[in-house]
């Protein structure tokens, strides 16, 4: 193909400037990630960077086929789900992975949620088991699920792993062998969408591996068995399992597995584990240019760090162009995707394939075997280049719907197959994509969503609070913070800050209102439609012009 996106006369239809990559028919998530694992056996694959425990390729092999064997022994069957709530462990791959392997569909859950949320998502899925460790079990006990737990503490009325392992290593073949097809569903993260609260996201062994063809397209030979990868983006979410995990598997790799963010432990593990490539969120590459722990501390020309990628969430250009002067033997990389898709874009290919380099402050340039269009939100035409409207894409990544929820799943993809993102973007004459904003009002707070509509529920729901609008501010460590503006009924005594407690009571610390200002209305537009962009408007001039005023309260850390 020649050096410009192709673009359909009529429809306005992109595709990749690079050629086409293969997708294997009929190879599982597992099998194509663990392909050739045996010629590995005794090379570390994952390794964590605060106990040095480690898993070989054998060992990842080995364990997954025990744990597939294991679950289908005490009755999983194709299509059950199981909920993982576990930190970034060594194992979690493994775990997941068995779950595929078994026909199961894997379930990830942040282990800092609320009991509550956690609830919400198991009784939503229909879980028939759920994974999780010592140290979060009690969120999950009363939960009427069998639980497999990992780890050397033993739990009352939970299966302990090594003893479900072993049961099922001096048991015969199983019984039940359900042949597993690339359509059957292996993973159902749970997304806010373009809309609302959390819905579970149907994808398909087929689903991930071609979207692991399709990101991994500029990986050469001479790197299959040399990369060490950072695993510090939580495993719970599809980036984290199958960006990082299931990528660095598949190309033989090593993960520096960490469970937490902590700016020592974090240089510590680039330095000791020679990491090469570093996935991470914008407040990462903030506390690398500013603390004064990085140079005080650290030998840097030590590091072996080649490259960041950062997409998660917006990354400012001024906290670019710091990093590029501090670290300037790395590259930043940014890519764009999404849960019901995963990758769509990347920055950067490889240079010895002729492969460009997008432009800064730009997403990258489109995937191979992927279709983009930019769509007029209000007459739904696509639009030529140059040219802002809805980011919608096409390809066999695209996931099959939201769980038990129809209307949604319609609402996001349409009848020709095009996932609508929600966000606005356009694509230049060298095909490079950019990112203007979303038209959902997702709020991206550290690279975890948090969905405006849930807070609002749970404000709506304080006695005191008549409305409530919830939207994102930017936020320099951050990307972006959750802020409210709130209408309180008549004569009520409550304080700003008691309405930020009663909110952050009722949600895991990521989703905790930041800023909350009393307000006299909520402007809705003539369908209701909450008018946020002006709402931040305010706020923000309200911010510049004043640090702080009687009625707005920043705080709750």
């Amino acid at each position: 193909m020649g050096d410009i996106a192709i673009a359909e006369e009529e429809q306005h239809i992109f595709r990749s400037k690079f050629s086409a990559v293969p997708v294997p028919q009929e190879t599982t998530l597992p099998e194509f990630v663990l392909q050739d694992a045996e010629d590995y056996a005794d090379k570390v694959a994952l390794v964590e960077a605060s106990t040095g425990k480690t898993y070989t390729y054998g060992e990842v092999v080995r364990d997954t086929r025990r744990f597939a064997k294991a679950l289908r022994s005490v009755g999983l069957r194709k299509g059950h789900v199981v909920v993982v709530v576990l930190p970034n462990l060594a194992i979690y791959p493994v775990v997941a992975l068995g779950i595929m392997s078994a026909g199961g569909v894997f379930s990830g859950a942040n282990p800092l949620a609320l009991p509550l949320e956690i609830r919400k998502q198991v009784e939503d899925s229909d879980a028939r088991l759920i994974v999780t460790n010592g140290v979060t079990h009690d969120k999950v006990k009363d939960l009427r699920v069998p639980i497999v737990v990992v780890g050397e503490r033993q739990v009352a009325d939970a299966i302990s792993w090594d003893d479900l392992l072993e049961a099922s290593d001096r048991a015969g073949p199983s019984e039940v062998e359900e042949k597993v097809r690339q359509g059957d569903l292996c993973a159902l993260p749970y997304s806010s969408g373009t809309t609302g609260s959390s819905k579970g996201v149907m994808l398909t062994h087929r689903n991930l591996v071609a979207n692991l063809c399709s990101s991994l397209f500029s990986v050469g030979p001479d790197m299959i068995g040399h990369v060490t990868v950072l695993g510090l983006m939580p495993f719970f979410h599809i980036y984290g399992i199958t960006g990082i995990c299931c990528a660095s598997l598949r190309n033989k790799g090593k993960v520096v597995v960490m469970d937490r963010f902590e700016l020592r432990a974090f240089l510590h593990a680039l330095i000791a584990h020679q990491v090469h490539f570093a996935p991470i969120v914008p407040a990462i590459m903030l506390a690398m240019v500013k603390s004064p722990i990085v140079d005080d501390e650290f030998d840097l020309g030590t590091l072996q760090l080649r490259t960041v990628m950062t997409a998660a969430a917006p990354l400012a250009p001024e906290l670019l162009a710091a990093f590029e002067d501090k670290f300037p033997g790395v590259q930043v990389q940014e890519a764009y995707g999404l849960t019901e898709h995963s990758c769509i874009t990347l920055t950067h290919g490889d240079p010895r394939k002729g492969h460009s380099i997008a432009k800064k402050n730009s997403v990258g340039f489109i995937l191979p075997n992927l279709e983009v269009k930019f769509v007029d939100p209000d007459t739904g035409r696509s639009l030529p280049k140059n040219t802002p409207g809805e980011v919608c894409v096409r390809s066999q990544c695209v996931m099959q719907g939201y769980y038990k929820n129809r209307e949604e799943t319609e609402r996001t993809v349409d009848p020709e197959g095009w996932l609508h993102t929600g966000d606005v973007g356009y694509i230049d004459d060298d095909g490079d994509v950019f990112i203007m904003d979303r038209i959902k009002e997702l709020i991206k707070y550290k690279g975890f969503q948090v969905a405006p509509a849930e807070l609002e529920a749970i404000l709506v729901s304080h006695p005191s609070v008549d409305d409530a609008a919830v939207f994102a501010l930017p936020d320099e460590e951050a990307g972006e913070i959750p802020a409210a503006c709130v209408v309180m009924c008549p004569h009520a005594k409550d304080s700003e800050e008691a309405i930020m407690k009663y909110v952050a009571s009722n949600v895991a610390t990521y989703k905790r209102i930041r800023v909350l200002h009393f307000v006299d209305s909520i402007p809705k537009s003539a369908s209701g439609k909450i008018l946020r962009r002006l709402l931040r408007e305010n706020v923000a001039q309200k911010s510049t012009s004043q640090e702080s005023t009687p009625n707005s309260v920043k705080g709750i850390p």
